[in-house]
């Protein structure tokens, strides 16, 4: 079997191969080809990935590739973890929104924005490709940011293409609610007992239930947060809002409920997160360069991205051995909350088996959540038909239609800004 990596060149990868490795006698892959546009990163990395697998007895084969076509061709797994514009472009994004005054986050507010307007086109090109050359019913699974924008495109403009967009913090919040009540009890609990009931849009979600074993003890979850919420000399979030809501917001909502906080932040740079990620990068690549190196190093973690691996490897294993498992991915509703938009893609629980991923039947989010999910759901529709159409009316309406976008006096100058700022990147607004 052969799975393809769109952008192998990311430090990412080798925790992705070793989460290959650990399921291979579950998962039988053969070859696993790593395509990236940058031939001198991808040789440091996809050597590093080569190495990782030899050590372990080569199980399966790694090959390297920068012609995309040559990677997708005859693969029954295409997952994407690419960077349009590479970190230098993040960068970017960030000091775009600090000239403004606005987010510049990589996947909210303008900086998300203008990761998406350069993803979007590069990603439909490889769900064309996928299209023409690889086998029928092949998964795209989208791990790139904006991860449900990015899916939405795909859902709207390359239907006959199955995907899914998957993002790790939802397993992130699981992992954490287990241990906090680990630590309540004093005993372990299997993972695989353990069930999230969270819905919203990628990054921007609330968890609201935990069932072990099908028993609902979401009652303790909430009572064991608010103690440490209350002992806490810097809380990740305030007392009134967790006890009112009576859910857990995803950590992205800090963007959306505490907006001055991270402007106040911004203003601190350097240096971004960007210019943090791309010296952590350095010294991986370094370290992934040593010919004597064969497993990942332990300062991948200040990477980011825990558990991308597990992630990553468990949904491909659902699906091809047919598990029936559930998953918090990013897929069309279809349904499944049956009081909002059919059409709408949302971070929902869905059962992953051979025939797809099908979203749970779910009760909707309350008003209060509501509001801000469906105007950010606009601002995600918006955003994906400039992308599309290098149409600037949409892309304009869009930074109106998001919280955290700009007033309306300042609009068109940021979108000004925006355009120019990645006018390599962005063809479809200057041809």
């Amino acid at each position: 079997m052969k799975v393809a990596v769109i952008g192998g060149g990311s430090t990412y990868t080798p925790e992705l191969v070793n989460g290959f490795l650990a399921r291979h006698e579950q998962f039988p892959l053969s070859e696993l080809w790593l395509m990236d546009i940058d031939a001198e990163r991808l040789d440091v990395v996809g050597g590093f990935a080569q190495r990782i697998v030899e050590h372990k007895g080569n199980p399966f084969k790694v090959v390297l590739t920068t012609n995309q076509r040559e990677a997708v061709k005859g693969a029954s797994y295409v997952t994407t973890q690419l960077r349009a514009g590479q970190m230098e472009a993040r960068r970017r994004d960030e000091y775009l929104g600090l000239r403004h005054g606005l987010i510049g986050q990589e996947t909210t507010g303008i900086g998300g924005m203008a990761k998406a307007l350069r993803t979007i086109p590069i990603v439909l090109k490889l769900a064309q490709d996928i299209r023409e050359l690889s086998k029928p019913g092949t998964l795209l699974v989208n791990f790139t940011n904006p991860s449900g924008l990015i899916t939405e495109a795909l859902q709207r403009y390359a239907q006959d293409v199955p995907s899914v967009g998957v993002c790790n913090a939802p397993y992130n919040a699981k992992i954490g609610i287990l241990h906090l009540l680990e630590k309540r009890i004093g005993k372990t609990i299997p993972e695989e007992q353990a069930e999230l009931l969270t819905l919203g849009l990628n990054h921007l979600s609330w968890h609201r239930g935990f069932t072990i074993e099908g028993e609902d003890v979401w009652p303790q979850v909430l009572e064991a947060y608010l103690e440490d919420l209350k002992s806490d000399p810097e809380p990740e979030w305030n007392l009134d809002l967790i006890q009112n809501l009576r859910m857990l917001p995803n950590y992205y909502l800090q963007y959306f409920y505490n907006t001055p906080h991270k402007l106040e932040e911004q203003k601190k740079w350097p240096p971004s997160r960007a210019e943090a990620v791309i010296e952590i990068e350095k010294e991986l690549l370094k370290q992934y360069a040593d010919p004597d190196l064969v497993e990942p190093p332990a300062e991948l973690m200040k990477r980011g991205g825990a558990y991308y691996s597990t992630v990553a490897t468990q949904l491909l294993n659902a699906h091809f051995n047919d598990l029936n498992e559930i998953h918090v991915v990013n897929t069309r509703n279809n349904g499944a909350v049956s009081e909002w938009p059919g059409d709408w893609v949302l971070e929902i629980p869905s059962k992953v088996s051979r025939n797809g991923i099908v979203p749970l039947p779910t009760e909707p989010l309350p008003p209060v959540c509501f509001g801000l999910l469906a105007q950010v759901k606009s601002y995600e529709i918006l955003t994906v038909e400039a992308a599309v159409h290098g149409d600037r009316a949409a892309a304009y309406q869009a930074l109106l239609a998001n919280p955290l976008g700009p007033l309306p006096e300042n609009a068109q100058a940021v979108l000004d800004d925006l355009l120019l700022t990645h006018k390599d990147h962005l063809p479809q607004f200057w041809s």
